[in-house]
């Protein structure tokens, strides 16, 4: 990675990397992660930020509210729709704590 790169490039870059880490390089489907390698994701990447990232369950019922095409794997369009839910808390988050820092 080029040392140019700003930090919110360095973020994006290792956001679209961590895709591509959990594709299974043996897929007939490129460019999707399939359920069991998502649970992985989910257990060592989000453990901090989603709970239950363990229970194959609430995993499985992650990958279906994801799965707009219904095909069972997680797309890099999918897989962005995960990361703005997660963000978007935070970024109320930051918010509110800007605000209390400056009354």
């Amino acid at each position: 990675m080029a040392d140019c790169y700003t930090e919110l490039e360095k973020a994006v870059v290792v956001l679209v990397e961590n895709f591509y880490k959990y594709v299974s390089k043996h897929s007939l489907v490129k460019n999707k992660i399939s359920k069991s390698s998502f649970r992985k994701m989910l257990q060592k990447e989000l453990n901090h930020m989603l709970t239950d990232t363990g229970n194959r369950k609430a995993a499985d019922k992650l990958i279906q509210s994801l799965d707009a095409n219904h095909d069972g794997r997680i797309s890099f369009d999918e897989y962005w729709a995960l990361i703005g839910g997660i963000t978007s808390p935070i970024a109320s988050l930051v918010r509110q704590q800007e605000q209390q820092s400056t009354s």
